[in-house]
């Protein structure tokens, strides 16, 4: 019987495992990843409904308006193009594979009413009440009479292609509702004029988009029947498809603004993918070789675990249709190097067992390591949920597609780790072999870093207002840097427009500059980056001054291609820094009330404390060292704010048994000693991060340098934080705070069947 309930959970987690990794191979065979514009290439429109006199922009009006904007889309031709609401009154339009939205912008935006007039005989006399005189296509003015058909009564527009019919390029309209019957009493009338009067004038935001007139063959009193028509002409491809799309769309109820508009070259996201690719696999085997080389057997299950959790994490993304976006990609690569920490914390807690207990074994330590691993593991899993939620809650675009990066890879994690990795540690580690060789599992022995740590012996209440003053200076000069150098807020925060280009031979920085100023615009932001790029960021820009920075490049560095294109609204930027603002605040709120809850309340202060410092310390340093400030970097310090945070929870999970054990002893002395039982899983964790953002900074390119440099600075502030920092506020807090833990409600302990009383 005993056997039975030691077998039974080794059962489930091999049952799982294998469900796990089977549903996730097939996903990662059978499905695609879907690919965001900053990877795939191609345009991104953000249009925002604004008030009309007789029309209010709430959610009701911006869903008509998508869903006009959407027929106006279909007609353009553009495949795979995407259509989002986002908020109350924001609209976002993708077109994949599309590099000068120019065109599409002018259609999508034009908001007036599509109506079909009749053209009245023009005697030079003024127009009557109803009529009204505008220029035709080619310039020629008209007179119109009242409407006889709007766009309500348009069912589709498309354009086609009929070389027999001698017509070529041609528009075919298909009408619905009261829409059939007016174009044919519209038609039948026309039929039975001459001249200009034939004619039907097609009129959308006060201009005459084509006015075609009805040909001979219509009879007179009968017109057009079956609900259909074509509208022929000398039309270009483009001409037609434009025609279409406008003739398809109608009307919008609201007017809309473009707030946003982003280009992205298919190259720029060529090379970043290649780039992650590469840096992924740099980083799984260096993290790999880092944890074999600590943890010996037990490291090389970890590293088998942790490719299973690159194969179900990437499962995931395709099973869940999330879009992989730059940053995502970045936070992917990430997530790879964070998933050891389970397996990490875990081993950790086994060389412990093992050293109070080495006759029962490596097997039976392990899996006593992962019990006890759970309780921290899940807390942190649960923090950066939380950092991820926030960002998927306040954020948009690919800052968003980063939060649900995260959040599976969080998820992932759990599965790979306690799952895989421990399903594996059952079925091996207890074997003969491993048993008769404690070594070789790495999990007898204490490890270099503990054991000169267990030399020191720490005190916190000795040193913990030193290193208080030493956080507060680095916290001060990272104020300072911030207050005298400023942030270099990117385009999404302050609103203008971003272009980055590609020259044909490299242009070094001050030609550059002296290019764009005599272009026109001195004050640009002009920084050249991988020797034949340039990128230009100023406030106010248009296609047409655009067009004169490329040339003025082009005459310095030869060919020149626009790779990225971006043009944020200035009331987008105010609302994104407030949203970037609101997004940390309420994470450091959230992560208070969360480790209020599971900890005292001094442990949550003295964790907000840090992670606020670490925050402070990294937007010091990129203001000093003049990096840009963007929604990748937004990302970067909220994964920074979660991995601080993770830290800290480890620690105080650690503390927080000692001292319910032992509620007499000083909580300086306590602190010390779980600091010297956790700092071993900081480093070793934060050492297979590193693996994998060193990788990413050397090579992710410049579009993810500054991400990985944001991370790496988070975490080496992160994991200094929470010794130097966290602990000691929490320990300063306590002469403040309650009684010590109650020793009567310690955590449960369970019994393992195979050992006659002894528990784990």
């Amino acid at each position: 019987m005993s056997r039975a309930v030691l077998v039974r959970p080794v059962l489930v987690r091999a049952v799982l495992a294998a469900a796990v990794l089977a549903a996730s191979l097939t996903f990662a065979l059978t499905r695609p990843a879907k690919l965001g514009l900053d990877l795939r290439g191609g345009s991104q429109i953000v249009l925002e409904a604004k008030d009309a006199p007789n029309a209010r922009a709430d959610a009701a009006a911006a869903d008509r308006a998508a869903e006009v904007l959407g027929r106006r889309v279909d007609a353009l031709g553009v495949a795979e193009a995407s259509l989002t609401r986002s908020g109350a009154r924001r609209i976002i339009v993708e077109l994949p594979d599309v590099r000068d939205p120019s065109g599409a912008a002018a259609v999508l935006g034009r908001t007036a009413q599509l109506t079909v007039h009749h053209v009245r005989a023009d005697v030079g006399a003024e127009p009557g009440k109803d009529e009204r005189r505008l220029p035709d296509e080619d310039g020629t003015p008209l007179l119109l009479g009242p409407a006889v058909l709007t766009g309500d009564g348009v069912g589709s527009a498309g354009a086609g292609f009929d070389p027999e019919s001698g017509a070529a390029w041609h528009v075919a309209v298909k009408f619905r509702g009261a829409g059939k019957a007016a174009w044919e009493k519209a038609t039948a009338r026309a039929a039975c004029a001459a001249g200009d009067e034939r004619r039907l004038a097609i009129v959308l935001d006060d201009r005459v988009i084509s006015s075609p007139a009805v040909v001979p063959d219509v009879p007179c009193g009968t017109g057009i029947t079956g609900g259909s028509t074509q509208i022929t002409g000398d039309f270009s491809p483009e001409r037609a498809k434009e025609l279409a799309a406008l003739v398809q769309g109608g009307s919008l109820p609201v007017p809309v603004e473009i707030v946003e508009q982003r280009i992205v070259g298919p190259t720029l996201g060529a090379a970043a993918i290649d780039a992650s690719a590469r840096a992924a696999l740099a980083g799984i085997a260096l993290t790999g070789l880092f944890i074999i080389a600590v943890y010996r057997l037990a490291g090389l299950l970890a590293t088998v675990a942790l490719a299973a959790y690159a194969l179900i994490s990437y499962g995931a993304l395709v099973a869940v249709g999330a879009t992989l976006t730059l940053p995502g990609l970045a936070g992917f690569v990430l997530a790879v190097g964070m998933a050891v920490d389970a397996n990490v914390l875990a081993f950790e807690r086994a060389r412990e067992e093992y050293a109070g207990r080495p006759r029962r074994g490596p097997g039976r330590a392990l899996a006593t390591g992962f019990d006890r691993a759970w309780s921290a593991v899940a807390d942190s899993a649960a923090t950066t949920v939380l950092a991820a939620a926030l960002l998927f809650v306040l954020a948009s675009g690919p800052v968003r597609g980063f939060g649900v990066t995260l959040v599976l890879g969080v998820v992932c994690s759990l599965v790979s780790a306690m799952v895989v990795g421990r399903l594996l540690a059952d079925l091996i580690v207890p074997r003969r072999f491993a048993a008769r060789r404690p070594a070789l599992t790495g999990i007898a022995g204490s490890g270099r870093l503990r054991a000169r740590l267990d030399r020191m012996r720490p005190d916190v209440a000795r040193w913990g207002r030193a290193s208080i003053a030493l956080c507060v200076l680095a916290a001060v000069l990272a104020g300072t840097g911030i207050a005298v150098r400023g942030l270099n807020l990117g385009v999404e925060f302050t609103g203008g427009r971003l272009v980055e280009y590609t020259t044909a031979r490299p242009v070094p920085v001050d030609d550059a500059r002296a290019a764009v100023a005599a272009a026109g615009f001195p004050r640009a932001v002009v920084q050249t980056s991988g020797g034949d790029g340039v990128s230009v960021r100023t406030g106010k820009l248009d296609d047409a001054q655009e067009r004169r920075v490329r040339d003025a490049l082009a005459e310095r560095g030869g060919e020149t291609t626009k790779r990225r294109d971006e043009l944020i609204g200035p009331s987008l930027g105010k609302e994104l820094r407030a949203k970037a603002l609101l997004a940390l605040g309420l994470a450091l709120l959230a992560q208070l009330a969360y480790l209020a809850v599971r900890f005292r309340w001094t442990f949550a202060t003295g964790t907000v404390v840090a992670l606020l410092t670490d925050a402070l310390l990294v937007v010091g340093a990129f203001a000093w060292l003049g990096r840009p400030v963007d929604g990748v970097f937004l990302a970067a310090l909220l994964t920074v704010v979660g991995y601080s945070v993770n830290d800290s929870v480890v620690l105080f999970d650690r503390l927080r048994d000692l001292w319910t054990a032992k509620p007499r002893e000083p909580v300086g002395r306590v602190a010390g000693r779980a600091i010297l039982r956790t700092v071993p899983r900081t480093v070793n964790t934060g050492m297979g991060a590193v693996f994998v953002l060193a990788a990413l900074a050397l090579f992710g390119g410049d579009s993810l340098t500054d991400f990985a440099v944001a991370l790496l600075i988070g975490i080496a502030a992160g994991t200094a934080s929470s010794v130097l920092l966290a602990v000691p506020v929490a320990v300063e807090l306590e002469r403040f705070a309650g009684p010590p833990p109650d020793r009567s409600r310690p955590r449960p302990a369970r019994r393992d069947p195979r050992d006659s009383g002894a528990v784990v």
